[in-house]
């Protein structure tokens, strides 16, 4: 064995990996990327068929799965479920990935309000309840990793994906305050804030879909994160640039040039 074979710092392998949004393309690669023998998988989802789906490519490489099929709008039930499945096995890794897209339809002067109620539970108020909660256990034992999955939206003002980028801003700040409050206790919080990745949700955008990343690259870079107790990921790497780009272009002007933007989309997948 090699000096640094010796020295190299083993890698994060989770006993208990509670994935939401599983029934989901990313959802998917990163539950198989975590399977293996020995290791217990809990898959939530809204797509009973796709989830099990997931959860037999998963045994097939030598897990246990359990699923759940619920909706993160009821936030009541999400926290209950948790609990639950946190006291049948503890938790070690949480990834939490469940969220909607939705943008302006078109003719309309706002998005409807159906879709910000949907944008705001989502992609905010179930992942930061869930994360709370998670924490929470991870911190007594002093262990734990915690992933949530943003998005590069949430750094640009979207007038066509305003409910979207907001959620993602919010989920943004959020992440990054409970790992400085983690950091002390052991427990790794890792916000991902990922480009275009060749899911469905992404596939509903008409148009072009630029440094589009597949799900296993993304579930790759992603666990390599996780493992490092890494506070921010985003890819691909030239999203950092167009970041900073954002806060030096002045609001006025970067707002008349997105309102140029012609974006559609079709119709959800359910």
């Amino acid at each position: 064995m090699s000096r640094s074979e010796r020295f190299a710092k083993p890698e994060f392998a989770p006993d208990h990996t509670l994935i939401t949004g599983a029934s989901g393309g990313l959802g998917r690669a990163l539950a198989l990327h975590y399977a293996r023998k020995g290791t217990h998988l809990t898959l939530w989802g809204r797509n009973a068929e796709r989830l099990e789906s997931v959860a037999v490519a998963c045994r097939e490489k030598g897990a246990t799965v359990s699923c759940r099929v619920l909706a993160l709008n009821d936030l009541d039930a999400g926290i209950a479920q948790f609990r639950k499945d946190e006291r049948g096995r503890p938790v070690d890794l949480a990834i939490l990935n469940a969220g909607v897209s939705d943008i302006r339809p078109e003719g309309a002067l706002t998005e409807s309000v159906d879709a910000v109620k949907e944008a705001a539970l989502i992609n905010y108020a179930a992942p930061v309840t869930l994360a709370t909660e998670a924490a929470s256990h991870m911190a007594a034992r002093r262990r734990g990793r915690i992933a949530l999955i943003g998005s590069v939206a949430a750094h640009h003002d979207l007038p066509f994906a305003s409910a979207y980028s907001s959620s993602k801003a919010g989920l943004s700040r959020f992440a990054t305050c409970l790992h400085a409050a983690m950091a002390p206790h052991g427990v790794g919080v890792t916000l991902v804030e990922p480009g275009y990745i060749d899911t469905a949700m992404s596939q509903r955008l008409d148009g072009a879909r630029p440094l589009l990343v597949s799900p296993t690259k993304a579930a790759s870079l992603i666990a390599a994160a996780v493992d490092r107790k890494r506070a921010v990921l985003v890819f691909p790497s030239v999203f950092l640039v167009l970041k900073l780009v954002s806060h030096l272009v002045p609001r006025a002007l970067a707002h008349r040039l997105l309102r140029m933007a012609k974006v559609k989309q079709n119709a959800k997948d359910v």
